[in-house]
């Protein structure tokens, strides 16, 4: 088999031995590699650097070659919740100090079956084979690997202006309904799909990073912004007669946050990206992407520990003052960028808890409510005073995406997030004024269907709440969501098969993160199964619940996270 390996920065083909039993590809019956496949599944590893194999005499033994490809693995597979150094943030330390006093069979039984709890199971979803759980049990009981750092030089010297300014279009060039397009990650092809939410037709596929994160749009609505976890960063200009990129750069090694600046005055004017490797963030021109400024998150934790790795998770733009809000995953840190002088920054710190991830904004988007998942807390910010408001215990390892904002029968205006960890949903009280006593409480928790959940939305016309459990091993949990009655959440949750609505062959078909149209009166939902298999998006009819449209095309690989235009614009979650 052929694997991709990286050396002073070069991507090269490295042979991986057979002999010792990891032929990866063999046992699943897979060709070798295509050129394509090297560039963005086995060779698009952001960490690039010469690595080495562990000499620790009781860390079990790897080839240079198996080091390689288990690092590719682990930074497409387990970066994002462990962390490249892999001191753990919404996942758990995997440190070798852990994982050898585990090891290497217990490790296994855990990366194949994962937990209820939110630790994918690897193995018997089809992601992993394993000879490939086999080969991540011992390489995480290696001495983990230090990236380079990436300086503003590096990045302009990554930085494209494909059509500039001056040669782009004075006015919107197609006949789409721009407010209602969605723009969907397809995971592993390195893509996102630009989809027509009227017609449900496929606009274009444009390249982009490796797994885009987030997508974000420009405060104009004409700018659409996707950042890929190798720090790629692309512009797509909307107004295009065909919508695609217009700028690219590349800002770290490893990456997950963008947003544009909102505030009077200053719309389009700015973007800010956060990347997870190195611990920083890039100010930089919102129409071109050329970088201006980068700013270092690496110092003390709210524990008054040093942390050589706090990450940018959640990035959001203040409609009060010319501020980004940005959250140090590991320090547990919350900066109040003022950007009017990027030469001069003002930025207040503004202590939370660990280890901070994602949020959203309340309804009357003054208040940032994000998670801390190591903490099992909630914590909000008042963007207009720039001070903490609370910080509100919840359940285990909240993950709310952007939350879900509604108004309780009895609580008036809420905010609700589901967990990783359980099947609890917290409900939050989030007006100080009218229902001052229910403010920043726990008003309600409400019983989903178990650990894994990704994901909560509702929207402003729709009377339902939806929540989906994609990284619960149960299958028959994974492949369906829950939906709650917001006149009657006490009633419990009705479920819906979204995969089997779906109508794909084999496949791990997970259904992840619910999206509304701009009318309120959809919701989509991604029906992701692995690279090799048939994915699809499932639209439902709020109102009804009934299916409405499947979503299938051979180019939609790996779909998960889907934006759509409006909601992401005015924060409609």
């Amino acid at each position: 088999m052929i694997v991709a390996k990286w050396i002073t920065g070069t991507l090269v083909a490295a042979a991986l031995p057979l002999s010792v039993g990891y032929a990866v590809a063999e046992e699943a019956g897979q060709h070798p590699v295509t050129k394509a496949e090297l560039q963005y599944q086995a060779g698009a590893s952001p960490i690039a650097a010469p690595m080495y194999s562990d000499t620790n005499p009781k860390a079990p033994p790897m080839s240079q070659a198996e080091f390689e490809a288990a690092r590719e693995i682990y930074f497409q597979r387990c970066a994002g919740c462990h962390g490249v150094l892999r001191k753990g943030a919404t996942g758990k330390a995997l440190t070798p100090d852990k994982t050898i006093a585990s090891g290497t069979e217990y490790l296994k039984v855990f990366i194949k079956y994962g937990s209820p709890a939110g630790m994918p199971n690897w193995g018997t979803s089809g992601d992993l084979t394993d000879a490939q759980v086999d080969l991540m049990a011992r390489y995480i009981q290696q001495t983990p690997p230090t990236p380079p750092e990436f300086s503003l030089k590096d990045m302009e010297a990554t930085w494209k202006e494909i059509i500039p300014v001056a040669k782009r279009p004075t006015k919107k060039m197609n006949n789409f309904n721009i407010a209602n397009v969605f723009s969907v990650t397809l995971r592993d092809s390195g893509e996102v799909a630009l989809i027509d939410g009227d017609s449900k037709k496929i606009i274009n596929i444009v390249k982009t990073g490796y797994a885009v994160h987030i997508s974000r749009m420009s405060a104009s609505g004409r700018y659409l912004y996707v950042i890929g976890r190798d720090a790629r960063l692309n512009l797509i200009d909307l107004w295009m007669e065909k919508p695609d990129n217009v700028a690219e750069l590349k800002i770290g090694l490893e990456a997950r946050s963008v947003e544009t600046s909102k505030f009077k005055g200053f719309e389009d004017k700015y973007a800010v990206a956060g990347s997870y490797w190195p611990p920083q963030f890039v100010i930089m021109d919102g129409d071109t992407l050329k970088p201006r400024k980068i700013v270092s998150t690496r110092g003390m934790t709210v524990d008054n520990e040093y942390h050589p790795e706090p990450r940018v998770a959640s990035i959001v733009a203040s409609h009060f003052h010319p501020e980004f809000v940005i959250n140090a995953k590991e320090s547990g840190k919350i900066m109040m960028v003022n950007y009017a002088d990027i030469n001069n920054l003002k930025i207040t710190t503004l202590d939370a808890a660990k280890f901070l991830h994602d949020g959203g904004m309340d309804s009357t988007g003054r208040y940032f409510l994000v998670a801390a998942n190591a903490s099992n807390k909630i914590a909000v910010v008042d963007t207009k005073e720039d001070k903490m408001a609370a910080l509100i215990d919840v359940g285990k390892v909240p993950h709310p995406g952007r939350g879900a904002n509604f108004t309780h029968p009895k609580f008036g205006p809420v905010w609700a997030t589901s967990d990783l960890g359980d099947e609890g949903i917290s409900v939050i009280g989030t007006d100080p004024i009218k229902h001052k006593d229910q403010a920043w409480k726990v008003v309600a928790t409400l019983k989903g269907q178990g650990g894994g959940s990704l994901f909560i939305k509702t929207h402003p016309n729709s009377k339902n709440l939806w929540v989906d459990t994609p990284l619960n091993p149960d299958a028959n949990i994974s492949q369906s969501v829950a939906v709650f009655d917001i006149a009657n959440l006490d009633k419990g949750f009705a479920t819906l098969p979204i995969a089997a609505w779906a109508g794909l062959g084999e496949g791990a078909k997970r259904i992840v993160q619910p999206e509304y149209n701009k009318a309120g009166d959809e919701v989509w939902f991604s029906v992701w199964s692995a690279k090799d298999k048939e994915s699809a998006i499932v639209v439902v009819d709020d109102k009804t619940r009934k299916l409405k449209a499947v979503i299938k095309d051979k180019r939609l690989i790996t779909p998960t996270g889907k934006f759509n235009v409006n909601n992401t614009q005015h924060d409609i979650y």
